[in-house]
């Protein structure tokens, strides 16, 4: 059974790296899953600072209260995405099928 690499390409790409191209530009990503878990650490912190200013003023507290539940939602996110690095589903090709 072969296993995957997380050497770099010859273009010195990771199979990880998300590559976005933006016209004659390249967002590369790498390593995605720590990317991705990172920006949702820096929107959970985000919704708990505004929901917590919310609360300075009684008419704005309904707001902060929804961002309290925006961001206890997200936490969710957190190991759902360090699941999704751990658990990767994959095409087999038809010649490499077992029984």
């Amino acid at each position: 059974m072969a296993s995957e690499s997380n050497e770099p390409s010859a273009k010195g790409l990771n199979p990880d790296d998300l590559t976005i191209r933006m016209g004659r530009d390249e967002l590369i990503l790498r390593n995605r899953y720590q990317t991705a878990s990172i920006v949702n650490d820096f929107l959970i912190g985000i919704w708990f600072l505004l929901g917590s200013v919310a609360f300075f003023w009684p008419g704005w507290e309904p707001v902060g209260v929804w961002l309290f539940v925006v961001g206890s939602a997200q936490l969710i996110v957190r190991p759902s995405i360090r699941l999704a690095h751990r658990i990767h589903l994959r095409a087999i090709p038809p010649g490499r099928w077992e029984l």
